[in-house]
């Protein structure tokens, strides 16, 4: 079940980054972000009402981090972090650096889950470390375009906001899973709105732009959902690595629907992520 949830969690956020990617060419990718982010939100408001889930301890007796509340907090800011690191590279023009650099954020998670006692399999390592550098080479990694510092460090700066974020992810959802995701949203939600407040403008979105905004929205929650209630299913190492591999969907997407043209290297990674999991599900 945690092998499942964990490639679908990578599905939905594929799909949303690639609509996401598409949107963010026609408006601000902060405007997308925060209006995504707030419709996130509210479908998880209507899943908590759906579920009943209310009950949750929101507050633990184990140490500051129990409890969903303060993981989703910190999970929360630690993301949009991680996000402003990611667009600000972008923004340098220098993608074939900043993306491939940025989409191993979740080799932390996986250092933190083995440091806490998991144990992989000779075969599972083969298989994790196959699959990571599939999503790396789907991200399409372009070195001719060197390693200057600045795309470099705000791309470790990304994936470390990520990489953390996934892990309290992990930790609050021992509580809650759905509770941690509300709890998330809502924290960047307070972003957002500062941002709108700060920048006087929500978007110049229309009407006609509501239906790819709220299935970027839904597909974003559903794939912190999905791999919240993996990681309580299965081993966490292995579930951060599947959930991970959400370049090879976008790229695949924009293969199959705007006939971009991929690179070698790219074509690479998703054979390396493919092996990556059919090792992992062998053991």
């Amino acid at each position: 079940m945690a092998f499942v949830l964990a490639l679908l969690s990578s599905a939905f956020w594929g799909s949303a980054d690639f609509q996401a990617g598409r949107m963010s060419k026609k408006y601000k990718a902060f405007a997308v972000l925060g209006i995504t982010q707030l419709i996130g939100l509210a479908f998880g408001i209507l899943l908590i009402f759906i579920t009943g889930e209310r009950g949750a301890i929101a507050f633990g007796n184990d140490g500051f981090f129990s409890g969903f509340f303060w993981p989703g907090v910190f999970a929360g800011v630690l993301g949009y972090i991680g996000l402003i690191c990611l667009y600000t590279g972008l923004s340098t023009g220098r993608m074939g650096v900043v993306s491939p650099i940025s989409s191993l954020g979740a080799v932390v998670p996986v250092l933190f889950a083995l440091i806490g006692g998991e144990q992989l399999s000779r075969g599972r390592w083969i298989g994790v470390v196959i699959a990571l550098a599939g999503a790396f080479c789907a991200s399409g990694p372009e070195v001719s375009q060197g390693f200057p510092l600045k795309p470099v460090a705000l791309a470790f700066g990304a994936a470390f906001g990520f990489g953390t974020a996934l892990t309290l992810m992990g930790i609050g959802s021992d509580s809650s899973a759905l509770m941690t995701m509300v709890t998330m949203r809502a924290t960047t939600a307070l972003f957002t709105i500062g941002l709108a407040l700060k920048s006087r403008t929500t978007g110049g979105f229309s009407i006609g732009d509501a239906p790819a905004l709220i299935f970027i929205g839904v597909a974003d929650f559903l794939a912190n959902f999905t791999l919240g209630i993996a990681t309580q299913h299965g081993l966490v190492s292995l579930v951060m690595v599947l959930g991970s591999l959400y370049p090879v969907v976008t790229v695949l997407l924009a293969f199959k629907l705007l006939h971009e043209r991929l690179h070698k290297v790219q074509y690479v990674g998703v054979f390396l992520a493919v092996t990556g999991v059919a090792i992992l599900s062998a053991f």
